[in-house]
């Protein structure tokens, strides 16, 4: 029998930014044990009736690049389906096969050999940065160059190389369009400049400026870089050039070793695993912003209840005074009782009976695993 996977994430809010590919980041955030919220920053707009992509891939057909240089992993994919369409997938392929094919990192790579292909050579940082600088070093001159674009559209490479003395042809397979629910947007940033989102999670650099520029536009961007700074808030891209627009906000994301989503999903789990849990006598506890997890289960908490839990745990097993219990109560109550009342309800809740003592005259405590 497997092992059942890790629920680290149980009780997390995680707000999905991405609309590519969000139901398989969803699917394995939710294995996870995480809520999800959902808000596209950006929608993808594919160019399979493009006339310029017909156009373009004619040309080469007719007249072939000796370089073909591959930006995106689901652009190259995209053109291959657009020209399987047109009935030109097969001399597509085939005129690929007697290029230099250059891939920007792995994930174009990974697309290359789908399509039966061998990438000639691949960027590791997955820049076009370092495509530049290895193809100009090497001398580009005299030599017929053709690139994929990403959705973002020319990232300086077709005025590098035809400045270099190249001949240059550009194909955009797709593009980035307007969100597909602007309001949804507009909510996500509010709710996490509210508090409410656990972890923010990016898979493109113009997903994540787009949605910065949505916070910019709510008047909550300040907030927003003000909790991620304080770690209220995680913002998790999926690779450097996905981190940068955080970056440039002055908000350090959480960035995986590996630019996967995959890996993403992996570093989330990592960061939250992390965080020290306390060894109670009903098992490892993390209280979080909006919810509790005991020994791998989320407690059913009301807001009161998640609040006394909390200070019972800041105290890490010491006694916590009843004066400190009323004080997160609703209402001004000074009467003991009412301290008592929330503290059986809050061990109903645990379904423990043994993990919140009672320290006569004194208080509360939480029973931690050592003072068994």
């Amino acid at each position: 029998m497997s092992e059942p996977i890790d629920q680290t994430l149980a009780g997390l809010v995680v707000l999905i930014t991405a609309d590519r590919r969000s139901a398989e980041l969803a699917a394995a955030l939710g294995r996870r044990g995480a809520t999800l919220r959902h808000a596209p920053a950006l929608s993808m707009v594919p160019h399979i009736d493009d006339a310029a992509l017909l156009g373009g891939t004619r040309s080469l057909l007719a007249d072939p690049p000796d370089t073909v240089v591959v930006t995106t992993g689901i652009g190259f994919r995209g053109w291959i389906e657009a020209a399987d369409a047109l009935g030109l997938a097969e001399p597509l392929v085939d005129m690929l096969r007697g290029t230099r094919l250059v891939a920007r990192g792995p994930k174009a790579r990974g697309a290359i050999q789908a399509a039966g292909l061998t990438a000639d050579w691949v960027a590791e940082s997955e820049t076009s940065a370092e495509i530049a600088e290895v193809l100009l070093d090497e001398g580009v001159a005299g030599r017929d160059i053709a690139i994929q674009h990403h959705g973002a559209g020319a990232d300086g490479l077709d005025e590098a190389f035809a400045a270099a003395g190249a001949r240059v042809r550009s194909l955009v397979v797709y593009r980035w369009g307007p969100p597909p629910d602007p309001a949804a947007v507009e909510a996500s940033v509010r709710a996490v400049a509210a508090g409410e989102i656990d972890a923010v999670v990016f898979t493109s650099a113009p997903g994540a400026h787009a949605w910065l520029e949505a916070a910019d536009d709510a008047g909550v961007t300040d907030r927003i870089v003000a909790l991620a700074r304080r770690g209220n808030v995680v913002m998790a891209a999926v690779g450097p050039i996905t981190a940068k627009p955080l970056l440039d906000r002055g908000i350090e994301p959480l960035v995986p070793e590996r630019g996967r989503l995959g890996s993403l999903v992996r570093a989330l789990v990592g960061h939250y695993g992390g965080l020290q849990a306390l060894q109670t006598v009903a098992g490892p506890l993390q209280v979080h912003r909006g919810t509790a997890v005991l020994d791998g289960h989320v407690l059913a908490l009301t807001p009161t209840g998640l609040e006394v839990l909390r200070l019972l745990a800041a105290a890490g097993g010491s006694v916590v005074p009843r004066d400190q219990v009323l004080a997160v109560l609703p209402g001004d109550s000074r009467d003991p009782h009412a301290a008592e009342v929330a503290i059986a309800r809050l061990r109903d809740a645990t379904g423990s009976r043994v993990l919140i003592r009672t320290v006569v005259k004194r208080g509360y405590r939480l029973q931690l695993e050592e003072a068994v």
